[in-house]
């Protein structure tokens, strides 16, 4: 996203505030302050099946499908997301 497109953003009121400012803020200085941690690498074994459909959403989304399984993991144990099995 450049200036311009968050130049329109803002003309274009498709910002919203957020309900507790302080606990956004909060959250994202933890993900800033983790951001330059080092990374270990993991093998893991999925599904082709789910791999395909993991990799398909990547590409609508236009991000990395190694991101998506980080994003993942790092809100589980954080507590920001439960998994159901």
């Amino acid at each position: 996203m450049n200036e311009i497109q968050i130049k329109k953003m803002i003309e274009n009121e498709e910002f919203v505030s957020v309900k507790n400012k302080e606990n956004e803020i909060d959250k994202y200085m933890k993900y800033a302050k983790n951001f330059n941690k080092k990374n270990k690498q993991i093998s893991l074994e999925i599904s082709e099946d789910d791999l395909y459909k993991l990799k398909l959403k990547a590409l609508r989304d236009g991000i990395s499908y190694k991101n998506i399984v980080q994003s993942l993991i790092h809100k589980f144990v954080n507590e920001e997301i439960k998994v159901i099995l």
